[in-house]
């Protein structure tokens, strides 16, 4: 029996990719998109790569019945608003905005500027990357989407984490390369294509709310994050800068990267010797759900320099929730995640 999923705010980006990822999905039925903005109208006039495919026409939040799981893909600040609402609606929910990501309403406060709405849902939801918390998202109502450039400097020093390889003195530095995508459907002047194209632009240097998500996964406080927007739609590369323990050599970190991601079926080390491809590049990944990641040591300094690159649009948002809906509803993991890319592209 097929389970109904129904999104809300489907006309984004992301919930693009969810209506992409679940029209292939044997065993989902959609039920009803969302959007406020194209209400009445088929979903093709947001998403036109979805032509030709057997989706209902978008209607308006106050049509909203009931489904096995909501996926809300809105705007941070808004499904905190609305949670008893949608909970009502629905016994499970992913929801790949910013609101329940944090488990703590100070840092929450912190780090967005404001007190949450619902604090009292905070602890119910699991912060949904499968790599660290498959066991909890399979036994969860309450999915929280994640980060995208969040996703990307997780993964990149998870295994270095994980194995007590770091120097714990020693601030870990990351840095970010982001496509447009990351912006939203939303036009504003920093994605007007006449601004954006050709830039390579430091636009958080310091401070950005997905510093909060790293430290909460990792469990280390000292993390720093910088982004730059690079003329790419989709994509983001994370560049992370941290210290080994004295001693620890190339065959240690091997050791700690495939023990930690042999068993991941999203995550792939690429650490070549030769081609164009080395290590981790983007464009490879667009439309995927991998993410794709590497490392490089100084053995003179102890400096290990560590990178990720996914879609984050996928692995950094709606691949990722689908991975999570997998897990809550029992199905195989990989599940309408197949897609391996294309090249060239």
């Amino acid at each position: 029996m097929s389970i109904l999923v129904s999104i809300v705010g489907a006309s984004g980006y992301t919930g693009g990719e969810m209506l992409r990822l679940l029209v292939n999905h044997p065993e989902v039925k959609i039920g009803q998109a969302i959007s406020r903005t194209y209400a009445g109208q088929p979903v093709s006039r947001a998403h036109p790569h979805l032509r030709g495919c057997k989706l209902p026409n978008f209607v308006t939040s106050d049509a909203l019945t009931k489904a096995d799981i909501l996926v809300l893909a809105q705007p941070h600040g808004i499904a905190q608003r609305a949670i008893e609402d949608y909970a009502k609606l629905a016994p499970r929910i992913i929801d790949l905005s910013a609101d329940f990501r944090l488990r703590s309403h100070d840092d929450y406060q912190h780090w967005y500027g404001q007190a949450h709405a619902a604090p009292d849902w905070l602890p119910r939801f699991v912060y949904g990357l499968p790599e660290i918390h498959r066991a909890a998202i399979r036994e969860a109502n309450y999915v929280s989407g994640v980060g995208c450039n969040a996703t990307a400097t997780i993964l990149a020093l998870l295994p270095l984490v994980q194995h007590n390889l770091l120097v714990r003195d020693r601030p870990i530095i990351a840095e970010v390369k982001t496509g447009s995508s990351e912006g939203g459907r939303k036009v504003n002047q920093s994605s007007h294509h006449p601004v954006r194209k050709g830039v390579v632009r430091s636009y958080a240097p310091v401070g950005h709310r997905h510093v909060a998500e790293v430290q909460q996964s990792l469990g280390i406080s000292d993390t720093h994050m910088s982004l730059t927007a690079i003329e790419i739609v989709r994509g983001a590369l994370a560049t992370a800068h941290a210290f080994t323990k004295p001693d620890t050599t190339e065959r240690d970190l091997w050791r700690a990267y495939r023990a930690t991601y042999e068993q991941e079926p999203f995550v792939r080390i690429v650490r070549e010797k030769q081609g164009n491809f080395r290590r981790p590049e983007p464009k490879i990944l667009s439309g995927t759900n991998f993410a794709d990641v590497s490392f490089d040591l100084d053995s003179q300094t102890g400096r290990v320099v560590t990178l990720c690159a996914i879609d984050n649009l996928m692995k950094g948002a709606a691949g990722t929730a689908l991975q999570c809906l997998n897990l809550m509803c029992g199905f195989e993991e990989e599940t309408a995640l197949e897609f391996t890319g294309l090249h060239p592209i």
